[in-house]
């Protein structure tokens, strides 16, 4: 059984979402590339957590020395990603930026994975590029170790398979191709998180 572990999550919430398909997509790169080593690559999903608009009284920062959680999802998103020794974000951009779910689930943590190193895999229009920055900037703020590459994985024609992504998260066969040759970038992903981990 591998020692460690990196946790690749789903960060979209909507209904019909394509977020779970790139992260599928991007999941068997970072497992062939993580083959041979000590650490296992764990699908999570953060609508499984059902996080309503952040509701606590505590601070994130206070847990877990000087307060506790009071709601269920709290300590159940907390617990899933205390238990992680490194993570890749796999995120959409919504109007230019990071959407409000990433943002509203990056906020009920601090000290579960402050220090622990992170990678971030964004998609969209235009590959995600400001939502991955603006992330960046967040999560390096709050003490992660955020890696170097980001791979930003962008539509082939937005405007064409806009109908597949809304209805059925569906990737179209030319951004699944074009994606493809961004492989050895997504695998390097976990060749960061490996040394990082080290």
């Amino acid at each position: 059984m591998p020692s460690k572990s990196i946790a690749l999550i789903t960060m979209s919430l909507r209904p019909a979402r394509i977020g779970v398909n790139v992260a599928a997509f991007v999941q068997p790169i970072l497992e062939k590339a993580l083959a041979g080593s000590d650490i296992a690559l764990v699908p999570v999903d953060v609508r499984d957590f059902n996080l309503p608009i952040y509701n606590e009284n505590v601070v994130p920062a206070m847990v877990p020395a000087y307060a506790q959680f009071e709601h269920a999802h709290s300590r159940a998103w907390s617990a899933e990603i205390a238990k992680h020794d490194a993570y890749v974000l796999v995120i959409p951009e919504y109007n230019y930026g990071v959407s409000g779910g990433t943002k509203n689930a990056i906020d009920y943590l601090l000290n579960e994975w402050k220090g622990k190193p992170l990678s971030i895999v964004s998609y969209g229009s235009k590959g995600g590029s400001q939502a991955s920055q603006q992330a960046k900037e967040i999560l390096g703020g709050m003490g992660l170790r955020v890696a170097e590459t980001r791979p930003q994985l962008a539509f082939a024609d937005a405007q064409a398979e806009i109908a597949g992504i809304l209805s059925e998260g569906k990737i179209a066969p030319a951004s699944r191709a074009k994606w493809g040759a961004q492989t050895d970038e997504i695998a390097k992903v976990a060749e960061e998180l490996k040394a990082m981990l080290q």
